[in-house]
């Protein structure tokens, strides 16, 4: 008789870690008294949030280093630019901390609270001491999706729900689970980047996603990985064990200015989520949020790097999208030529826009949708007033005091020509 060998794994101590979390820049030691007195003020306005573990991928002797980027404050952040809601997400919210723009997909804002603050955050408004759109209460929220029969998907969000207690986490999935048209639950988290031994420590985590995360009915993780130096051993540990308790791991994130707008570095993290179970799902273009000037990257150079990327991998690699999470909607960005982009709403809240697919002329400097010239023949998007950034004088004068200034005159002399 052939004996039977156990394949499990004693746990390593490297992977059963309590992070400790840091709210004070004057906690960092790596930083230099001129450039932290800066910082302050910085984080007095953005909060400021990292912990031991994070910190420690940073190579400090790098000032350009891209973990850095992601959690240090940075000077430029104070630039007057952006809107805090940058996607009118408040149109969208139908009780308090519930968004439903989508028809069959629902968002839960169930925390205020992140595991670590990224830098170019576009909720960054939930963080600031005035913020009501959070409630920690989702009784509204899980009555309003049992009232609407249409939704089949409820998506986590915040903040980071994986910050929540599994207390909580349990009465909210439970609850969810009980509504039978609710067929996935989606948990999106950069907890597996931020802090992988939440998963590797909590058993009664584990069990909490084995019970619910069933055969018919998944729960999904969009995790939130931005740069391959995040892919740990201890996080490659804690999504193995998302995986092992049946939960389907999928990828978003955004693109990021001296982060990820490099093909190499981009392709680099494709492939490696996509050898791990990861898949990536979306990226997206950076929403134009107050104090994320210095994280933004022109469409046409992120078309350029998201298409370049694609190429170093296999096709389970190639899988993303590249989008704009728009007011009016998911915009995808198809495809750009010499005189043209091409965009089409993969998602869109009105149905007039639904699956329309649109052409506009190049521009080089434009970094959001509505920046962007409509061809002639091309559909025009119900929602969208591009004649505000028609060729008038008053454009640049309206577009700084939302702080969107686009100024086509700055553009390099070989590119104001550009059709």
């Amino acid at each position: 008789m052939a004996r039977i060998v156990s394949t499990q794994v004693e746990p390593s101590p490297a992977l059963e870690r309590r992070v400790k979390y840091i709210r004070d820049v004057d906690r960092i030691p790596n930083i230099p008294d001129e450039e932290r007195e800066k910082l302050r003020k910085i984080a007095g306005k953005y909060a400021f949030r990292a912990n031991d573990y994070y910190l420690e991928l940073i190579d400090w002797s790098d000032p350009h280093d891209p973990i850095r980027r992601l959690i240090i404050p940075c000077v430029e952040e104070l630039s007057d630019w952006g809107r805090l809601d940058a996607s009118n997400e408040a149109a969208v919210t139908v009780e308090h901390g519930v968004q439903h723009k989508y028809p069959d997909t629902v968002l839960l804002l169930c925390t205020e609270v992140c595991g670590a603050y990224c830098r170019y955050c576009f909720r960054k408004r939930l963080f600031m001491n005035d913020n009501k759109e959070v409630t920690n209460d989702v009784s509204a929220g899980i009555k309003y999706v049992a009232e609407h029969p249409e939704v089949t998907n409820v998506l986590l969000t915040g903040g980071d729900p994986l910050i929540l207690s599994t207390r909580r986490l349990r009465i909210i999935i439970s609850q969810l689970r009980a509504i039978p048209h609710v067929r996935i639950i989606r948990i999106g988290s950069k907890i597996p980047a931020f802090n992988p031994f939440r998963i590797l420590n909590d058993c009664e985590l584990q069990d909490l996603l084995r019970t619910y995360s069933t055969p018919e009915k998944r729960i999904y993780l969009m995790a939130h990985f931005d740069h391959p130096r995040e892919l740990t051993a201890e996080a490659l540990a804690g999504l193995a064990k998302f995986i092992e308790c049946g939960v389907i791991c999928v990828n978003q994130c955004p693109l990021i200015k001296g982060v990820n707008d490099d093909p190499d570095v981009l392709g680099e993290l494709y492939r490696k989520l996509s050898w791990i179970g990861c898949t990536p799902y979306y990226l997206f273009q950076g929403r134009p949020t107050a104090g994320n000037e210095p994280f933004e990257v022109p469409l046409v150079r992120g078309w350029q790097v998201f298409e370049e990327a694609l190429t170093r991998g296999s096709g389970l690699a190639a899988r993303p999208r590249f989008v704009m999470s728009h007011e009016t909607g998911k915009v995808e960005i198809l495809s750009v030529d010499d005189r043209h982009i091409y965009m089409r709403y993969h998602r869109a809240k009105s149905p007039e826009n639904r699956g329309k697919f649109m052409i506009f002329h190049r521009d080089d400097n434009a970094y959001w949708f509505d920046q962007l010239k409509p061809a002639e023949c091309s559909h025009l998007p119900v929602g969208v007033d591009f004649r505000r950034l028609s060729g008038n004088g008053k454009r640049n004068g309206r577009l700084r005091r939302r702080g969107l200034t686009r100024a086509r005159d700055r553009r390099p002399a070989d590119l104001r020509d550009h059709p």
